[in-house]
C-alpha cells in the first residue's frame, strides 16, 4: 500500500512498543519520521541550534573537542546513508541532563528551542508519518491529520522498560508518570493499537491502513 496523503502521528507512552509498531509499518514500505532521533541529530549538527543551546546551557553544552567527527544515520529517506560532520563536537549529554534536572523551567526552555526545529524539519522532510512519544505535549500533533496511539498494560510497560534499560520498577514507574496518562492519550487518538504482547499486531495494522484509505477518500470527496 502506498502512503496516504494525510499526515499521521504515532504516539504512546514509554514501554508501549510504538517503535516496534513503526518498524512493522516500515516493512510495509511506510517511512516513519522519528522525532526523538531527529531532535538528537539536529542538536548535534544544526549551527543555529548549537548556538542557541550553548547560549542557554553554557559552553559545556558540547564536548570540548573541535575536531571530533560526528557519525550518524540521517532520519530522512533520501539521505539514508552515513554522513560525517568533522566540524562539530558532540552534545555533552551529562551537562544537558544536569541542566534539565536543576530546574523545572529548564526543560521548558530547552523544548522551546528544540521542538520548533523538529517541527520544521518534519515539514521539510516530505514524510507523512511521524513517531513522537510527546506528540500532544510538544504540540506537534497540530502538524498531522490523524493520531494513532499504541497502548499496553502498565505491568507490561514496566517489564519492558526494566528489561531494556536495566532499572528498578520504581525508576521505571517514575518515567511512566512523567508522561501523559495512557488513557488520556488514547482518548485523543483517532485509532488505538493494543500492543500487550498477546493481541496480534498485523491485523490491527491492516485495519488501521484500511481506515486511513477510507479517511483519505472522504477527505478527497469533501
Amino acid at each position: 500500500m502506498k502512503e496516504a496523503g494525510m499526515k499521521i502521528g504515532i504516539t504512546g507512552g514509554i514501554g508501549s512498543g510504538k517503535s516496534y509498531v513503526c518498524r512493522l509499518l516500515e516493512k510495509r514500505g511506510i517511512s516513519v519520521y522519528d522525532c526523538d532521533s531527529a531532535a538528537k541529530h539536529l542538536m548535534n549538527t544544526s549551527p543555529q541550534l548549537r548556538q542557541q543551546l550553548t547560549e542557554l546551557i553554557g559552553p559545556e553544552a558540547y564536548e570540548d573537542d573541535n575536531v571530533a567527527h560526528v557519525t550518524h544515520k540521517t532520519h530522512k529517506p533520501h539521505e539514508a546513508h552515513e554522513t560525517h560532520s568533522p566540524k562539530y563536537s558532540p552534545l555533552n549529554k551529562a551537562a544537558v541532563t544536569r541542566f534539565l534536572m536543576s530546574s523545572a523551567d529548564h526543560a521548558a526552555a530547552l523544548d522551546a528551542i528544540v521542538h520548533p526545529a523538529v517541527f520544521q524539519d518534519f515539514e521539510e522532510s516530505g514524510m507523512l508519518w511521524m513517531e513522537s512519544a510527546i506528540l500532544f505535549e510538544s504540540g506537534i500533533y497540530r502538524l498531522v491529520d490523524k493520531v494513532v496511539a499504541v497502548s499496553a498494560p502498565e505491568i507490561v510497560r514496566l517489564q519492558r522498560i526494566m528489561t531494556r534499560d536495566g532499572i528498578t520498577e520504581q525508576k521505571a514507574r517514575q518515567w511512566i508518570e512523567r508522561q501523559w496518562p495512557q488513557d488520556e492519550v488514547c482518548q485523543h487518538a483517532d485509532f488505538v493499537i493494543i500492543n500487550d504482547g498477546l493481541t496480534p499486531l498485523n491485523p490491527q495494522i491492516e485495519l488501521l491502513l484500511q481506515k486511513l484509505e477510507k479517511w483519505e477518500q472522504e477527505r478527497i470527496e469533501v
